[in-house]
């Protein structure tokens, strides 16, 4: 059973790594291992994991997956200055293969309710969308759900094979699922806008539609200025 892991790291939790270290390029670091150091607040910490993807409509953005963390990061680590020591290791991506079970259904564009263990050992169930599998660690998917709408990675069949995955039925999916295309219609795709949130405090956030979902292509990835977490939203349904 997966354990749900919260956003944030604390500091100084990586040690340094052992591996040798290549000079960082902008044009060569998909599928690579970093390290870096980020200053925040006065508070120093290391960050450690994989570069997944680099956004064409953003090209300084990359998508991280950082060890320990379940959330993926959206960061312009060559821009950002909290970004710091960035160096590229020589060491493999672990990309473990995945056996599915026989007879298991299609996760991509599927409403799940996920079982996670909390670090009381209480139970807690998860209701969520699959997005698509990730790129890289292709035995990935990228997972987002509805208490907690940013994007998240986990190898599902562990989960799926051991019970703690469910796919849910149309009849109970209906309200996490955005409405499936007619025949013949393409929505204009918003990749690109600018996008202004008010929160509930008042507080105005802006950002960018970086990624459209191909299973699901009403539902897209933002990317607040404020913020380092990609957000996941079904545009067409809240505008």
């Amino acid at each position: 059973m997966s354990k749900k892991r919260g956003r944030k790291r604390s500091s100084g939790e990586l040690s340094e790594s052992s591996a040798s270290t290549l000079y960082p390029d902008p044009d060569n670091l998909l599928g690579r291992r970093i390290q870096h150091t980020w200053r925040e607040k006065g508070n120093v910490t290391k960050w450690k994991g994989t570069v997944l993807e680099r956004l064409t409509v953003n090209s300084s953005l990359y998508m991280v997956k950082y060890d320990g963390f379940d959330c993926i990061y959206g960061i312009e680590l060559f821009k950002d200055n909290r970004v710091s020591n960035l160096q590229v290791l020589s060491e493999k991506v672990v990309n473990n293969k995945i056996k599915v079970p026989p007879g298991a259904e299609e996760l991509v564009g599927r409403a799940v309710e996920h079982l996670f263990e909390k670090e009381d050992g209480e139970k807690n169930e998860w209701r969520g969308m699959v997005l698509s599998r990730a790129p890289i660690m292709t035995h990935w998917y990228y997972i987002t759900y509805e208490k907690d709408p940013v994007l998240y990675m986990y190898q599902l069949w562990d989960d799926y094979k051991d019970g703690d995955l469910r796919v849910l039925p149309e009849s109970e999916n209906k309200h996490l699922l955005p409405a499936d295309r007619k025949p013949g219609e393409e929505p204009e795709s918003l990749v690109g806008k600018q996008v202004e949130y008010v929160t509930d405090n008042g507080l105005k956030r802006t950002g960018l539609v970086i990624y459209q979902v191909p299973a699901k292509p009403t539902v897209y990835y933002i990317k607040y200025d404020d913020d380092v977490h990609i957000h996941v939203y079904d545009l067409v349904k809240t505008t």
